[in-house]
This record gives structure tokens, C-alpha cells and sequence, in this order.
């Protein structure tokens, strides 16, 4: 006998997190340029990156945004579900 299970994999949502950086920063009165100082970066592509839901921030990094913004890291990241079935077969002796 075969047994279904689902389940649903949270996955982040790029783009939208992006964005949500992007609103959270200009909301707060940072620039690009001060979240690069704060964090030491030579550049500000990688905080560009982010904005443009290129690639999500390290979790030393999603800690940092979260005290500058004054929000939980949950209001940062932006997630979606995938549903994934689990298929089953049972033996039958």
C-alpha cells in the first residue's frame, strides 16, 4: 500500500526580500553607501545585490539589517511554500 505525504519546504523569496531590504533601508534613512561602511565592505555591489533580489544577505548579515531596521529577521526575509509529496510504498510480507 502507498502513502501520500506532503509537505510544504519554505523557500526564500529573492526578490521580494531584496525589496523588502530596499523599503526597510530608505524607510530607516540609510544609503547604499552607509550599509557599506557598516559593514566593511570595499564595494557596494553586494548591497545592490541584495536589492535586487541577486542574492540573500549571510545570517551574520540578516542579524545586522535586523538591529539597523529595528525589525525581527522574519520582517526581512520574504518566504514562499513548495509543496513536496512524499511517496510511500509499504512491503507486504
Amino acid at each position: 500500500m502507498e502513502t501520500i505525504k506532503t509537505f510544504l519546504r519554505p523557500v526564500i523569496d529573492l526578490k521580494g526580500t531584496g525589496a523588502q531590504i530596499k523599503r526597510l533601508r530608505k524607510l530607516r534613512g540609510y544609503s547604499v553607501h552607509d550599509l557599506q561602511v557598516i559593514f566593511g565592505f570595499d564595494y557596494p555591489q553586494a548591497i545592490y545585490a541584495w536589492e535586487q533580489g541577486k542574492n540573500a544577505p549571510t545570517i551574520d548579515n540578516l542579524l545586522v539589517l535586523s538591529y539597523l531596521f529595528d525589525v525581527n529577521i522574519s520582517e526581512i526575509v520574504v518566504s514562499s511554500n513548495i509543496e513536496i509529496k512524499i511517496y510511500n510504498a509499504e512491503k507486504t510480507a
